[in-house]
């Protein structure tokens, strides 16, 4: 494991220590195997290894050869492996205290190419989580969901708050992932209702840092690799989006603060408010800044940017106002973020 990834989970396990909830739980995570999961998975076993917290986590995968190689940097005998397809019930024997659904595809491309499959995933996982939570009578979950839940609200001359939510074109493909994300939300807000399952919601902003592969392909990854590699930044759009950005370690004790601290069926904003920049914006910084200038930004444009995948430009500044509100705090600037992002690529390439 390289130091920058190692210095974030021990900054997680620190923070997150303080929880005394979580001591000696067992805890499910779904999507282990992503980005976000994987995080969350390595931060526990970091918590039972310097806090002695013996916490129990069940790691929900499809692929037993993939989680080996992720995890084969961490002590795993805290960990047990659940394999399965959220599509299907989620079956196990073992007592389960905390669930953190982190699973869902994240590729725009994908969510063009197969709108019928990102939808269907959403839901239905979900759904299976959420009914396997009632069963269990568990003490707390968490779903992620994403800042593009908000849709396109405007210029609203303020900071976006959880309840101002604005359009999406129900009609656009692109949109099973955003659309997704509201019916998922909804499902939480019902289940919490109905059935009280002490569901909470993460909406997290685009999430990046220490940990990313050197292989990941998404906007913010390719700006750090044109960074590393000397080679120009090239958008296929206008760049004038307002991305809202957050560290992974910060979003991860973001994301267990709301499990521990968050209100039943309410969402929770994970953004660093200082990050907040149009991409284009954020490319010139990595130009100019990361690279020092030895590259620059160029923008190629193509007649239908829809067959990219692209988001539609929304103007949207969010507020991290009601996290806060629970004592979290976001510390990790953009131009850091990116600093230790490529550090941790560099170092585990």
């Amino acid at each position: 494991m390289d130091k920058y990834l190692e210095e974030d989970l021990v900054r997680i396990a620190e923070k997150c220590g303080e929880f005394k909830d979580l001591s000696g739980k067992s805890i499910l995570v779904t999507g282990a195997t992503g980005l976000v999961g994987s995080m969350i998975v390595k931060a526990f076993v970091k918590m039972n290894e310097l806090m002695d917290a013996g916490i129990k986590i069940l790691a929900m995968i499809r692929d037993e050869n993939k989680a080996d190689v992720i995890y084969n940097d961490v002590d795993k005998s805290s960990i047990e492996y659940l394999v399965g397809d959220l599509s299907d019930s989620i079956r196990t024997d073992c007592d389960v205290d905390y669930i953190i659904h982190t699973a869902s595809p994240t590729a725009s491309k994908f969510f063009v190419e197969h709108p019928v499959e990102t939808l269907g995933i959403a839901i239905d996982g979900v759904r299976n989580v959420l009914d396997f939570a009632k069963n269990k009578k568990v003490k707390g979950v968490v779903y992620l969901s994403s800042m593009e839940a908000f849709g396109n609200v405007g210029d609203m001359g303020s900071k976006v708050k959880e309840d101002t939510l604005g359009y999406i074109d129900i009609h656009s493909v692109r949109s099973s992932y955003s659309e997704g994300k509201r019916v998922c939300e909804l499902l939480c807000s019902c289940y919490a209702a109905e059935y009280g399952v002490p569901v909470k919601i993460a909406r997290l902003a685009q999430t990046f840092g220490a940990g990313i592969p050197y292989t990941e392909n998404r906007v913010f990854a390719q700006f750090a690799k044109s960074a590393i590699n000397k080679t120009d930044i090239v958008l296929h759009t206008k760049g004038l989006s307002e991305g809202n950005y957050c560290y992974t370690a910060d979003a991860i004790i973001g994301i267990i603060t709301i499990l521990v601290k968050g209100e039943n069926g309410e969402a929770y904003t994970v953004v660093n408010e200082e990050t907040h920049t149009t991409i284009a914006g954020m490319a010139k910084m990595v130009a100019d800044k990361i690279a020092d200038g030895e590259i620059k930004l160029v923008f190629d444009i193509p007649e239908d940017a829809l067959t990219y995948g692209y988001a539609p430009d929304v103007k949207l500044f969010l507020s991290s106002e009601k996290l806060n509100s629970l004592g979290w705090k976001a510390e990790i600037s953009l131009e850091e973020a990116y600093r230790r992002m490529i550090a941790s690529m560099l170092a585990s390439r």
